[in-house]
């Protein structure tokens, strides 16, 4: 909605993929579809779930919501780019199936995106840890390529792109097992573009359930590795980087 009260015609398009989320993905979605913000479209994608996950986003009866189901599990990177694939806004967001956004997220980011005409931002968010619990991670004011090599700050379910200035082919994900997204906004940062933020909690990172995916921290980090060595940059810069972003992955979390 704009400055005179006008409901703003620009469609949102927000992408989740899903697999096996039926503990958290009610939540999810219902932030999505209460949001302030109303010209959306829910993409949700789901990577052949085999628990009750489907049956639960069915339940939601609102147009908007759209439900792809596929025949094989082709994992969370090929999942979003199935939605891309479906998306039809002016904008495109992502949110992780078991994180949720404040309600007034998509209205405040529209907001901010048409007033500068930025291509890229993003925002703070916080960790929920299991006990209930919450730490606010900060984020930069803003960030380009070089910076974002040595500070992965930016997180998936706070991005949203202005597809006046993208194509899709520019925000598909690569079919890696770490760090799809973070691929990603490097891959679009560094056509020297940079991306700009909101500084204030928008949405919230459910690290309770996720630890257990990442607790051979070595294996974690030997993953991160793993994207730097992608990029086309010294093996020196490579690791000046990677100690770069394990030391700013910390600070977030303390």
């Amino acid at each position: 909605m704009d400055k005179q009260g006008n409901m703003n015609t620009k469609k949102v398009s927000v992408i989740i993929p899903m697999h096996n989320s039926s503990k958290h993905i009610k939540e999810c979605v219902t932030s999505v579809l209460n949001q302030t913000y109303k010209n959306i479209e829910l993409i949700v994608v789901d990577d052949k779930s085999t628990d009750n996950s489907i049956e639960m986003v069915q339940q939601f009866k609102d147009s908007r919501l759209k439900l792809i189901q596929l025949q094989q599990n082709i994992g969370a990177a090929l999942a979003r780019n199935k939605g891309i694939d479906h998306s039809t806004g002016d904008y495109i967001c992502f949110i992780d199936s078991d994180d949720y956004w404040v309600l007034d997220k998509l209205e405040k980011q529209v907001n901010f995106i048409e007033k500068y005409d930025y291509i890229f931002i993003y925002s703070d968010y916080a960790y929920l840890k299991a006990d209930g619990t919450s730490h606010i991670a900060h984020v930069p004011k803003s960030i380009n390529y070089k910076q974002a090599l040595k500070n992965t700050a930016i997180f998936t379910s706070t991005v949203m792109f202005n597809m006046k200035y993208l194509t899709k082919n520019d925000i598909y994900m690569p079919n890696i097992k770490r760090g799809q997204d973070t691929a990603t906004w490097w891959k679009v940062l560094k056509r020297g573009i940079r991306a700009y933020a909101i500084n204030e909690v928008l949405a919230y990172y459910r690290v309770g359930d996720k630890l257990s995916l990442s607790s051979n921290k070595f294996k974690a980090l030997k993953r991160s590795w793993e994207l730097y060595k992608r990029e086309d940059i010294s093996y020196i810069k490579k690791i000046y980087c990677f100690n770069c972003y394990v030391f700013n992955a910390i600070k977030r979390r303390l």
